[in-house]
């Protein structure tokens, strides 16, 4: 398992990006499964940067795990700022239209459908968010 640790900010989306894509392409990973990893990476550590720590700032950690027999990556997103819980928020509604739909919630949304997997913990003050994806 590889881990690197960053300032939460917008502008280190670029830098997380890099270091899953480094792991995923020494695994030989398919482009279409990549390119979804990497729309998650977007939302999730995004999601960090603009709210974890608001109005400051803090560090967030990504994980990269792989499971051979499984061909399953995880990557665990961890931060200590607020708790919050993506999979408690109620999904959208995707069938009203976008003037009629609540904001907010489509890319949590989103990475739930493109994912095989997702799960949440608080643990020692952090939120523990675990996406996998079999490769």
């Amino acid at each position: 398992m590889r881990e690197l640790t960053l300032a939460a900010t917008v502008e280190n989306i670029a830098a997380a990006t890099a270091f899953v894509d480094e792991q995923l392409e020494a695994l030989d990973c398919p482009m279409r499964a990549q390119m979804q990893i990497d729309v998650a990476i977007d939302e999730l550590f995004g999601n960090i940067a603009h709210y974890a720590y608001a109005p400051g700032t803090g560090e967030a950690t990504v994980r990269v795990g792989f499971d051979e027999a499984a061909r399953l990556v995880s990557l665990t997103f961890i931060d200590s700022g607020v708790p919050y819980n993506p999979l408690e928020k109620e999904d959208p509604d995707v069938t009203l239209s976008a003037e009629e739909r609540a904001v907010g919630g489509l890319g949590i949304f989103m990475v739930k459908k493109i994912m095989d997997g997702m799960a949440y913990e608080r643990i020692d003050g952090r939120n523990v968010l675990t996406i996998q994806k079999r490769i």
